[in-house]
């Protein structure tokens, strides 16, 4: 059985990242045990760093990977960039049930970022499991931002482009071919492309205190306060065939699964904390209890009015099936290889089935 790497392996990790072994990096990022030692480590290092730091500042190396970040992040085509202290509109993004969902299971959640100083992968996508949410519970979704720092690395920058080589050349992504037509779906799609879309966000005690109430805020478990967390996604690349009503007659996306990367916190003990705060709808906390134990499962968050779902499969790889009530809308929606595929429209399901089992 192989061990554990020792303490000093630990600790290398955090002081100098570039001189750990491949394999125990590996091993590191993939442990429970290790991933909970290395959260332990670096509360022990941020503490005696308490202790002996100088009145006199050194480098900030946080601050400088923020300037980096923000530097690189890719405006918005055909908008006017906003200046990055007063992004308009995060508030309302923080609290759309897409992210503030995905924040509750990956923690409020590129081998380059990975690469990058200590950042560990904690969570990647190898399925999606639809979470019903109903309109009381996106108002009672908590806003990200009440919890700590959030940080815009980079924006997907979703536009259309000429052609498949173009998406390519964009994406990096083979753009998905689509082997027969179905009835009533003609003429050439609209190619859209985007490049990656990244958030950081850093845990902070004392701002989760302002928003709960110190009274109301359980005890952050050790090395919790001060962390960092990313989530990555895409790029991603889609066609789609529009109808005469102006609803997508046939729509097939794919696009890089969600990554989430920690600076020493594991997802156990994130995730565990997070669905503890109070405030969070029960039923909400109930459904991502249920599946969130690996951190591999990608809630898809659905509103229960409007959308039912089905598990189903595409060529022998699990899929869930979402139709919207009124059956206007179908569409299938899989994992496989870190790769997210959609394929929906104003189809049936058999039709879009069919589709989804005869791409190449």
């Amino acid at each position: 059985m192989k061990r554990h790497p020792t303490d000093g392996t630990l600790r290398r990790l955090l002081d100098e990242p570039i001189g750990v072994a491949d394999a125990d990096r590996a091993h590191i990022a993939g442990c429970p045990v290790c991933l909970a030692e290395l959260a332990r480590t670096r509360a022990d290092a941020t503490a005696a760093e308490s202790l002996t730091a100088s009145t006199a500042t050194g480098v900030d190396v946080d601050a400088g990977w923020r300037r980096l970040s923000a530097g690189l992040a890719t405006e918005r085509v055909g908008r006017a960039a906003a200046p990055a202290p007063a992004r308009p509109g995060w508030g309302a993004r923080l609290r759309s049930p897409v992210v503030a969902v995905a924040a509750v299971v990956l923690l409020m959640t590129g081998a380059g970022i990975a690469a990058a100083a200590d950042w560990l992968p904690i969570f990647r996508t190898e399925q999606i499991v639809p979470v019903a949410i109903t309109a009381d519970d996106v108002v009672a979704l908590p806003d990200l931002s009440a919890y700590g720092d959030v940080v815009s690395i980079s924006e997907p920058a979703v536009h259309p482009v000429a052609d498949p080589a173009a998406a390519a050349a964009v994406t990096g992504l083979p753009i998905p071919q689509v082997g027969t037509l179905p009835s009533g779906v003609t003429g050439e799609p609209e190619i859209l492309a985007g490049g990656q879309a990244g958030l950081e966000f850093t845990f902070s005690a004392a701002k989760a205190a302002q928003a709960l109430a110190p009274a109301a805020l359980p005890a952050p478990p050790p090395g919790l306060d001060g962390s960092r967390f990313k989530l990555v996604a895409g790029p991603g690349v889609m066609q789609v065939w529009t109808a005469d009503s102006g609803l997508p007659a046939l729509a097939v996306g794919r696009a890089v699964a969600p990554t989430a990367y920690s600076s020493g916190v594991d997802f156990a003990t994130a995730r565990d904390y997070v669905l503890s705060l109070p405030g969070l709808p029960a039923d909400l906390v109930s459904q991502l209890g249920a599946f969130a134990g690996d951190g591999t499962t990608l809630p898809l968050p659905l509103p229960a009015d409007l959308v039912g779902s089905a598990s189903t499969e595409v060529n022998g790889t699990p899929a869930q099936l979402l139709t919207s009530r009124d059956g206007a809308l179908t569409a299938v929606v899989w994992v496989q290889d870190g790769i997210v595929t959609a394929v929906g429209g104003s189809l049936s399901a058999d039709e879009v089935l069919a589709v989804a089992q005869d791409l190449r």
